[in-house]
């Protein structure tokens, strides 16, 4: 058998052997090294981000396209505050009205007086349960066929639909036939025919009745008890007929616009949202990664999140990749801020945060290159362990 060089010199000095497999074993971990630097635990934004978009039906990825990222500028912070403020004008166009008089409606309890006519003050009328402490005991209801029954009268008079000044010139009408120029009163007892509910963060939640005073969006929420503690004024919602409107109080009177103005209608939905449940979520490189809380008046500012969050990591982060991660008609929207500048805080301070968001500041290269060696040493250092103990 024919005998290499090498073979031979091993032959000839054996701690040849243990040498080369000791420079093979640190070259192995050096090349491992140098090649997992470019893979970065955690999380990382890549520029521009990419999305994959699986059409098949077995889940399969088909393409992948790229999400475009949009600095924030001020030409950027004002054409978003003018769409805001045209789409919350456009939804709320059929919510600003007049006030109108109460119109009497099946289930509400009138009392009529006829003066000087003591025959007619023992008509007591039909005797109704409490629904309420200041309800009446007795009264004339209005029945479900919308109709008022009262003594003399030549036939029902149809209430529903129509106003206390229409039935009292009707009912003094009808019983002229009985009476001589009869002065007559009619006043509602109890409302009970027509109601709003006001949901959320108010103080009694519940149904509220209507009666003579026009019931507006701010009446509704008085008559609620207010708003709670954790109410967010900048996200309430008004369902009518089957259609939300958004409504935001605090935009509305920046703008100048009163919340007197809204009238409630009979039959609508009234919710006002909890500030727990518009949050928006901080991460990254920040001291204290959290779910930000918009304000009392519903608003959050980008600045105002990462206060919460306890400010940018100056030791980790990298300030100038600083990404705000929306999700839009269900597609992601990427922000992109350069804060590395503290005038950039300005910018921060104007752009507002919706319900949802995520604010995610990147990692340093040096942070990246130290986390993948404090993952690698444990095995570098096994390895050269086990090398020496084979020398």
């Amino acid at each position: 058998m024919k005998t290499t060089v090498q073979e031979l010199a091993l032959t000839i000095d054996p701690t040849r052997s243990s040498t080369a497999k000791t420079r093979t074993t640190a070259l192995a971990v050096l090349s491992t090294l140098l090649a997992a630097c470019s893979i970065v635990p955690g999380q990382h934004m890549e520029t521009p981000p990419t999305l994959a978009v699986s059409s098949a039906p077995d889940g399969t990825v088909q393409q992948s396209q790229q999400i475009p990222i949009q600095a924030i500028d001020l030409n950027l912070i004002n054409q978003m505050r003018a769409g805001a403020a045209q789409m919350q004008q456009a939804n709320q166009l059929d919510l600003f009205s007049k006030p109108a008089p109460y119109k009497l409606g099946p289930g509400d309890v009138l009392q009529v007086t006829v003066w000087d006519h003591p025959e007619l003050a023992a008509a007591l009328g039909q005797q109704v349960q409490n629904s309420k402490p200041s309800d009446p005991t007795q009264g004339f209801v209005i029945d479900d066929q919308g109709n008022l029954s009262f003594p003399y009268l030549s036939h029902p008079i149809h209430a529903a639909g129509k106003t206390i000044g229409e039935v009292q010139r009707e009912v003094r009408r009808d019983l002229g036939r009985e009476f001589r120029e009869p002065q007559v009163t009619v006043r509602v007892a109890s409302y009970r025919s027509a109601q709003v509910y006001v949901d959320g963060e108010v103080r009694t939640p519940g149904g509220q009745a209507f009666n003579d005073i026009p019931m507006t969006l701010t009446e509704a929420i008085n008559r609620a008890g207010g708003f709670s503690q954790n109410a967010d004024r900048a996200h309430l919602t008004l369902t009518r007929n089957g259609t939300s409107y958004p409504i935001d109080l605090t935009q509305l009177v920046a703008a100048g616009k009163n919340p007197q103005d809204i009238m409630l209608k009979p039959g609508d939905m009234l919710r006002v949202t909890g500030r727990d449940q518009n949050q928006a979520y901080v991460m990254g490189e920040v001291n204290k990664p959290t779910a930000a809380t918009p304000t009392p008046d519903g608003t959050l500012t980008l600045a105002d999140a990462l206060s919460q969050a306890g400010f940018i990591n100056q030791g980790t982060a990298n300030p100038r990749q600083l990404y705000v991660i929306r999700e839009q008609d269900g597609k992601p929207l990427v922000y992109h801020l350069d804060s590395a500048s503290p005038v950039s805080m300005l910018l921060a301070n104007q752009f507002d945060l919706h319900p949802k968001d995520v604010v995610y500041v990147d990692n340093g290269p040096l942070v990246r290159f130290n986390r993948v060696l404090s993952l690698l040493l444990p095995a570098i250092n096994a390895g050269l362990t086990a090398a020496i103990v084979t020398k």
